[in-house]
């Protein structure tokens, strides 16, 4: 015997009943609101034209009637709406794939440049765990200047910041902050001077000739989330408390005042904005500066703890793309002892996933 279906109608709402369980709550306004009729919605694009406060807030439909597959309502100006259970059964689904954090002990997976740019079946693979784990490596790209243009059909346009548009990092160049030097260089996300830093970074290796100079990228998810189970004051701190940025040359300056820490509407962390280095001074009569730099020391002893590393070496034709506002990315000190020269440029996460969701679509077809 199939699922029994019955319904009920409440004050504000409709209430599906599957065996004699209450399985949706629906208000009369958002069944009003998500009509797809092609009245209520543009029938060319599916945009939405119905607007809300054309309808009294107190709306309640004339007549109800369900089915196992539809909601079919008649409202009082005489319009009629029908709704498919499987859509609304369809927005439990999770659209992306599911983020999986990692420690030390995890190594980025290499894709190959010419697989990844020609086959969709590994750019689905490469994008989905991409999205999941916060970074992947490609491997035999070409080790020729700017050769990051030719990601851009398969991540999107490149997001285009100061300081050139494809940054060259060499102990011989244009030198504006310590990726410039031999030094070590402590994990951290750039551009956390922008309002909005780009979300994706490609790191190009064209020349890796040099001893030392190893890759760090850590899991700032990671280290968020044992943070806030560890110390919740100092996470609700972070979370809260504004922190100057600021990058600058002769020509240009970015500068952001942002927590560090930047949650989404369902208390998940969304964003991570940590950089040492452009870090300003703060005002110290600011309210809970004090706790503020408790909760910072904390912060920077776990970011620099071995134990969040992850640790490799990057080759020429290797580029490391991490999802940056969540991937630390750093290095350890080497010897200017021969040709060391990489290329970085920004792309946004939502293009990849974007296309994540195009290429799947292709395939379905």
């Amino acid at each position: 015997m199939g699922e029994k279906i019955n319904f009920q109608i409440a004050e504000s709402s409709l209430k599906i009943i599957k065996n004699k369980k209450t399985e949706y709550e629906l208000p009369f306004l958002w069944l009003r609101d998500n009509c797809p009729c092609d009245i209520c919605r543009v029938k060319e694009t599916q945009e939405k034209r119905f607007m809300l406060s054309s309808v009294p807030v107190d709306l309640k439909p004339k007549s109800v009637v369900v089915n196992a597959k539809t909601i079919h309502l008649f409202w009082p100006d005489n319009h009629e709406t029908t709704i498919q259970l499987k859509d609304i059964e369809h927005l439990q689904q999770e659209r992306k794939p599911e983020k999986i954090l990692w420690t030390d002990n995890f190594i980025p997976n290499y894709y190959d440049w010419s697989d990844l740019l020609q086959n969709n079946d590994v750019a689905i693979e490469a994008f989905s765990d991409f999205i999941s784990k916060g970074a992947i490596c490609i491997k035999n790209s070409p080790c020729i200047p700017d050769s990051l243009e030719q990601l851009t059909p398969r991540l999107g346009p490149i997001r285009e910041v100061l300081f050139e548009r494809i940054h060259n990092v060499s102990v011989d160049g244009h030198i504006y902050n310590i990726a410039h030097t031999s030094l070590e260089v402590p994990p951290h996300n750039d551009f956390a001077s922008y309002s909005w830093p780009p979300s994706v970074q490609a790191l190009h290796m064209l020349a890796n000739e040099c001893n030392g100079g190893e890759s760090i990228i850590v899991d700032g998810y990671k280290v968020l989330k044992d943070l806030y189970e560890d110390c919740p004051e100092f996470f609700n701190v972070l979370r809260t408390f504004p922190v100057p940025f600021r990058e600058f040359d002769e020509e240009n300056e970015t500068y952001a005042n942002e927590p560090i820490i930047r949650l989404n509407s369902f208390n998940e962390v969304t964003g991570f904005r940590y950089s040492n280095q452009l870090m300003q001074m703060i005002d110290p009569q600011m309210h809970n500066v004090d706790l503020f730099y408790q909760a910072y020391h904390e912060l920077c002893k776990r970011v620099n703890d071995e134990k969040y590393k992850s640790i490799f070496r990057l080759e020429a034709g290797h580029i490391l793309l991490v999802s940056s506002h969540r991937v630390l990315h750093g290095r350890k000190e080497f010897t200017p002892d021969g040709k060391r020269h990489l290329q970085d440029a920004y792309f946004e996460l939502d293009n990849i996933e974007n296309n994540l969701v195009l290429y799947k679509n292709l395939m379905d077809m």
